[in-house]
């Protein structure tokens, strides 16, 4: 029996652990495939079924359970030991894998990247965007980027990134015209809203704060999407109001195709946390990011 390679026993651990090859697949930033041909070479190499699929759901078998605990601490080994070679080197080597909001893979990191990877060259890095809380470390990712979720006792978080942001509500000059123009969040309940639904399923409220005001509601409307470019484009035409980061209304505001309403109530929150696990050995490569972040 040939050995297996250790590219295969990694997207084992990575099925096994979220239960799914759509899943695992979308998280490592590669094919469902790509994942099911690597775990057709293992069980074949092992001469031994590991996972039970069927169309809705992937089980482990004893023989993969058995597997799955004695390879998760081993994998985490090797990684640490051909790590370790690192702190030889004038610049660190190796891939830094993060899971980040979309709102950061467009508007925080692309200044940030730019620089990091121009100060080390010896470095990958591999950003996947997924906009629900995740467990990184499961995921097979290095870290993550969320704003103010709540970690566990051993991650750490590091501010990355603009500290401040917020919120805009904002539509076509057109349809104020017709709907008339708000000027209290309550008068809202009366507009159309575009919807923005997340992954989980879940529908984003919309939310307002004034001195010691607060106004939070379920947007009603024509549309709900997943999508911003849709999202975007149906507020351009007219269809109703549009409530989202400022990052991503800025361009259609500066171009007047989007006029911005209810100034004195827009939402401000804290700016992005880079965060990660609480360890003795940290990869160089994620060593390295954190202190370029804290430098910049």
């Amino acid at each position: 029996m040939n050995d297996p390679d250790l590219s295969d026993l990694s997207a084992f651990m990575a099925v096994t652990e979220v239960r799914s090859f759509r899943a695992a697949a979308r998280l490592r930033g590669v094919s469902a495939s790509a994942l099911s041909e690597a775990i057709r070479r293992l069980e074949a190499r092992l001469d031994v079924r590991l996972l039970n699929r069927t169309t809705r759901s992937v089980t482990v078998t004893e023989a993969g359970q058995r597997l799955m605990e004695r390879l998760g601490p081993a994998l985490g080994e090797i990684a640490g030991a051909l790590d370790a070679v690192n702190s030889f080197r004038d610049s660190p080597t190796g891939t830094l894998r993060l899971n980040v909001p979309t709102i950061v893979a467009k508007h925080v990191l692309p200044p940030i990247v730019t620089g990091f990877l121009a100060a080390h060259p010896g470095i990958k890095l591999e950003v996947v965007s997924n906009d629900t809380f995740i467990d990184v470390l499961a995921a097979g990712f290095d870290a993550g980027i969320r704003y103010d979720e709540r970690l566990e006792r051993d991650m750490i978080a590091v501010p990355i990134g603009p500290r401040t942001q917020h919120f805009v509500a904002a539509g076509s000059r057109a349809y104020f015209d017709a709907h008339g123009w708000p000027e209290h969040p309550r008068e809202l309940l009366e507009h159309a809203c575009i919807g923005h639904k997340f992954p989980s399923g879940v529908l984003a409220a919309w939310s307002f704060v004034r001195g010691g005001e607060h106004v939070r509601f379920t947007p009603q409307g024509p549309l709900v999407a997943s999508t911003l470019e849709l999202e975007v484009a149906a507020a351009k035409a007219g269809l109703g109001m549009i409530y989202t980061f400022d990052e991503f209304l800025r361009p259609h505001i500066d171009s007047g195709t989007l006029v911005p309403v209810l100034h004195d109530w827009w939402e401000h929150f804290s700016g992005p946390f880079l965060y990660y696990q609480s360890r003795m050995h940290m990869p160089a490569p994620l060593r390295a990011f954190i202190d370029f972040i804290k430098e910049e």
